[in-house]
């Protein structure tokens, strides 16, 4: 059957339960294999017919299909579910800084960028809940503001900064406001960032159970251990792959993750630059170039991926060549110490045994 959506999946669990040989393949490869016709036919019987003469022509091929763990399920649903919602947020957030330019210009601005808080807030979204409109401080003097901002960074859990306070006021008082101070404008600005922190909120929740799931998976510790795996790419990465003995070779999981250059060459013809070929997990290729972006802030120089990026660098690569030839330095490298890992937790039961 082909891997289409999520579709496949309650009949192949069935069919798997019942003990028939399943095997789930790529679509682009039925659609790819011909069915010896000229005419093009779309219908359900000529599909089943497809499928069938691919199975009879690749049938010593054909992988058995191996029903995933419930708690990798888990994971890889999590996250989907965090990028759907971050997708989310950013709309939403673009949309209040959209409201703000027209009552309180650059108040997404007034604070530097900080982890969010426990319950996922932001120290400027809540900041503007409470002073959502610019005559909102400009209409008081600098020392009643600064008193009012001190008690509500105390009740809220921020920290208080004197020189914040005057920034603010100054800002307040040279900014220009298209929107009048009355109570439709302020119902804008309240739904929106009510909104807002719900969206935040379910993130923080979300990132707190892939995090938790990602714990249960045996390979967390080592994962977790690599340069760029964070709190979030890393049970993200964890997500995305799957389990690594799916994979042949460290080759199959880069052509996976569609990081990889196919050959392409006719005769004495052989090209040497190559695109890579996005044939695979558009939401790992985003993950591993998160990864590999933090890896470059960091610079660390005992991290293998950042000396090959940071190489390929100085030789004057484009930004994206060496991104992509780090991500698949990076998947080989997760594919190398996942495995023997695994290998490792295999042979210690029996090594004790011997011993």
């Amino acid at each position: 059957m082909e891997h289409t959506g999520l579709y496949w999946r309650p009949v192949a669990s069935v069919l798997h339960q019942a003990g028939f040989f399943i095997s789930v393949v790529n679509a682009i490869l039925t659609h790819q294999f011909s069915d010896n016709s000229l005419r093009k036919v779309k219908t359900d019987k000529a599909d089943a017919l497809k499928l069938a003469s691919y199975a009879l022509a690749y049938w010593d091929e054909l992988k058995r299909y191996d029903q995933e763990d419930e708690t990798r399920q888990q994971l890889k649903f999590q996250s989907r579910l965090y990028q759907r919602t971050l997708q989310s947020s950013t709309a939403l957030r673009n949309g209040l800084i959209s409201l703000l330019d027209q009552t309180f210009p650059n108040a997404n601005q007034f604070f530097s960028s900080s982890p969010p808080a426990k319950d996922g807030h932001h120290k400027w979204i809540d900041f503007v809940e409470r002073f959502w409109h610019k005559d909102c401080v400009a209409a008081v003097s600098l020392r009643s503001f600064a008193i009012t901002l001190e008690k509500w960074c105390k009740r809220n859990g921020y920290r208080y900064s004197s020189s914040d306070a005057e920034y603010i006021h100054a800002q307040a008082r040279n900014a220009v406001a298209t929107l009048p101070k009355n109570d439709s404008t302020k119902l804008l600005i309240m739904q929106a960032v009510h909104t807002l922190n719900t969206i935040y909120e379910s993130l923080q929740v979300i990132r707190g159970e892939m995090l938790r799931l990602a714990s249960l998976l045996p390979e967390y510790e080592v994962v977790m251990a690599m340069q760029g795996a964070g709190r979030i790419t890393g049970p993200q990465l964890m997500a995305e792959i799957g389990g690594v003995r799916r994979f042949t070779h460290k080759g199959a999981l880069v052509a996976f993750a569609g990081v990889d250059a196919p050959p392409f060459q006719s005769g004495d013809f052989e090209a040497k630059s190559r695109h890579m070929s996005k044939r695979g997990s558009s939401r790992l290729r985003r993950t591993l170039f998160l990864v590999c972006g933090m890896s470059l802030c960091r610079a660390d120089p005992n991290d293998p991926v950042f000396c090959f990026m940071d190489k390929k660098r100085t030789e004057g690569k484009h930004f994206y060549v060496y991104m992509v030839a780090g991500a698949a330095k990076f998947l080989r490298i997760y594919y190398a110490r996942v495995k023997q890992y695994l290998n490792h937790l295999e042979d210690a039961p029996l090594t004790a045994l011997l011993t």
